[in-house]
This record gives structure tokens, sequence and C-alpha cells, in this order.
């Protein structure tokens, strides 16, 4: 889902009330992959001062609502879904993001239903992305090893955790370079969807 530049818009804007003003690119570099409890360490680090207690409550009221009409599925996912279904393959959605940010966002895009039981969420697991936990705990409830799995990730801080968690890792360069993902350690990197299926032997 292309949900990263909807959720960076309005984080933007509530930090700008703040005094913090940064453009879509700076708040990528900044805060793409980090869980909500770092991004608020971060703007605390920026700002000098703690912002708002309810600063997080409102980020996810407004991104809620912000997704639900906006969000798109990224060009060429469906088809690659359904690649994966012909070929008998498991995939699951492993995220730094909340659950209910998940649910909004594939309930927008009518995904939901294919990722029922595959959603994993950093509050499931103690530690986020950049450590491996959340990327082994999806191996273990989907029933495969980690040396098995190959993650497509578009952060630094993902394509960490999933080499850490022993994992193969192909980098999806569209909010952050190639050569940032292939630095934090990515085995390939694709500027667009329809090449993974070649990555990933699917292609006829």
């Amino acid at each position: 889902m292309d949900s990263e530049r909807i959720s960076s818009r309005v984080f933007a804007g509530l930090l700008a009330e703040l005094g913090l003003h940064l453009t879509l690119n700076e708040m990528a570099e900044t805060f793409i992959g980090h869980s909500m409890a770092r991004c608020k360490e971060i703007v605390t680090e920026r700002l000098g001062f703690a912002p708002p207690d309810d600063l997080i409550e409102r980020y996810h009221a407004l991104t809620r609502e912000a997704l639900a009409r906006e969000v798109q599925p990224v060009d060429g996912i469906i088809a690659l879904l359904d690649d994966l279904d012909g070929a008998h393959v498991p995939y699951c959605v492993a995220s730094n993001g909340e659950h209910d940010k998940m649910r909004v966002s594939l309930g927008a895009t009518g995904l939901l239903a294919r990722f029922e039981g595959r959603r994993f969420s950093s509050d499931d697991v103690m530690h986020p992305k950049p450590a491996p936990d959340l990327f082994l705990h999806a191996a273990e409830a989907m029933g495969v090893r980690a040396s098995d799995c190959v993650v497509v990730e578009d952060s630094p801080l993902g394509v960490q955790g999933a080499r850490a968690a022993g994992m193969t890792v192909i980098g999806y360069a569209d909010l952050i370079s190639a050569s940032r993902l292939k630095s934090a350690g990515a085995n390939a990197v694709v500027a667009h969807v329809s090449m993974l299926g070649t990555l990933l032997g699917l292609s006829k």
C-alpha cells in the first residue's frame, strides 16, 4: 500500500503546529520504518522538549481518516499476490505500524481478506525493527524457517531487522533511495513491484 506518503503528510502537519517544519523527503529520511514510540522520542530530541501527550492519539485519528479516504494499493501488487497464491507461496505483512493502521489501510485497498491471520505488528513483540524480533515472530507464526523467508522492505531499519533475522531482503526503492537500502544490507533492490516476480521466480 502507498500509505507512507499519506502518514508522513499528516505527521508533518502536526509537527509544524509545534514549530518543527520538515519536508516530506525529510520526514521519510527521519521517521520511516520507526515505531511510533521511537518517532515520539525523535520529535522530543528535535524540539528540545516533549510534545503534547495527545500527539500520537491525534496522529492515529487523523491518519486513519486520511488513509480511509486516500490510500491505494501499490501498482502491480494485486498481480503479484495472485501469482504468489497461484504458486502456493505463503506471504504476510510484518510492520512496525499498529494493527489498527494495517486494518484501515488494507481494508481501504480491498486487500484485508488476503492477509487475514497474516498481519504482524511491532505491538506483538518486545523490540520493533531494526531488531529481528518481528520478522522471527512472523516466520514462526507462518510455520517457516527464517532462512527460507524473503522480505520486501522499503526502509533501512526494516532491511537491518530482516538481515539480523537471517532472511533474504529485497529493498523496494520508493521513498528511500536504492543506495541507502543497499547500504543497510539489502541483497537486491527493485524500483517497481512488477520486478519482484522475476526475483522470486514467479515470472512465466
